[in-house]
């Protein structure tokens, strides 16, 4: 049986979303830095939403992780080793897994050709708070639409899966007040091009915005200020405010 997201599952020439952004593709900063938004909205709804707190289980031979009794069709990502501390991409397929459940990470690896992004097309590496299993799968999931991940962790290490067909309010745009909130986060977690981060953020929420000189409006039911300042090589936000 086939998992693969069909609506997601795409021609290696179609345009990925982050494309609509005058970025560097073969940068990982601004791809990740374009992703994180949109990762970070659905991880924590799918958090709230799927996962709630509950058990989890995987049953590779079917393709499914579960939740509880509720399963989801899985897509094998990668995994972190805790001995040699390394990451190993999915589409290396070094446990024979069906081709059907690493599709996805098959897809990200032909996308990391084209874009010519290393980390997307090095089968195995050492583990950094860069290049780790939390922000690869960011990347993947983000530069797709329709899937969650979940970090699974076992005595060796830990896998890292995708998974789709959870409620479609897991993916819906989030508002004013969730935009801010998110953004502070990444801001306190994450060194990111914040321009960047919410261009990509307010593109995946369908959110229209202009630019006047360094300051960004963005259209939410009230609009929402964003001035930037100069920052080494990016533009750091200076302050957020809700135009009354």
């Amino acid at each position: 049986m086939n998992f693969f997201n069909k609506d997601t599952k795409q021609n290696n020439n179609q345009e990925i979303w982050i494309e609509q952004l005058s970025i560097d593709t073969s940068d990982w900063f601004e791809v990740f830095s374009a992703c994180l938004g949109k990762m970070i909205a659905i991880q924590t709804a799918c958090s709230q939403q799927v996962v709630k707190g509950q058990d989890w289980d995987i049953d590779f031979s079917e393709g499914e992780i579960f939740f509880g009794e509720e399963g989801y069709p899985l897509q094998f990502i990668g995994s972190e080793s805790a001995s040699s501390d390394t990451w190993l991409w999915g589409w290396e397929n070094i446990n024979g897994f069906p081709e059907s459940i690493i599709e996805a990470a098959t897809y990200i690896n032909e996308i990391g050709e084209r874009w010519d992004l290393e980390p997307l097309t090095t089968a195995n590496f050492e583990l950094d708070d860069t290049f780790n299993g939390h922000n690869l799968s960011i990347v993947m999931c983000g530069l797709m639409d329709g899937y969650c991940y979940y970090r699974g962790p076992h005595a060796g290490g830990a896998i890292f899966v995708a998974f789709s067909h959870v409620p479609d309010s897991v993916f819906a745009p989030v508002d004013i007040h969730k935009f801010i909130s998110i953004t502070k986060q990444c801001m306190e977690q994450f060194y990111i091009d914040h321009k960047i981060f919410v261009e990509g953020f307010l593109l995946w929420n369908h959110t229209e915005y202009e630019w006047n000189h360094q300051t960004l409006i963005a259209h939410f039911e009230q609009d929402l200020k964003i001035e930037f300042e100069q920052a080494d090589d990016f533009l750091r936000i200076r302050s957020m405010n809700v135009v009354l």
